[in-house]
């Protein structure tokens, strides 16, 4: 769950970086792309490192754990956008 999580939140960062930073943007696609593999990297670096669990005890009602949630989105929408950022200064170095 948590993966999906990272890559549906890695697309949208992708895709707010890309409107945010014109000079970046590859396209809804290559936008999307980038920001799944980035979110999906993200996110389990994230994981790995223990960092979902620095986002403090936000309880665990039901059997979510909320702050770990909040660790995937964050690490998935910022490894998305970074990863669309590389990939756009990578192409616009190539066209010239």
């Amino acid at each position: 769950m948590e993966l999906i999580i990272g890559l549906l939140s890695g697309a949208v960062g992708g895709n707010a970086a890309g409107k945010l930073l014109g000079s970046l943007n590859q396209g809804t696609l290559i936008n999307s792309i980038a920001g799944i593999v980035g979110g999906g990297l993200g996110g389990t670096i994230l994981s790995a490192i223990g960092a979902p669990d620095l986002a403090g005890a936000a309880g665990g009602a039901g059997g979510l754990d909320f702050g770990a949630i909040i660790g995937q989105v964050v690490g998935g929408g910022v490894g998305g956008g970074g990863l669309l950022a590389l990939v756009g200064v990578a192409r616009n170095m190539m066209s010239k």
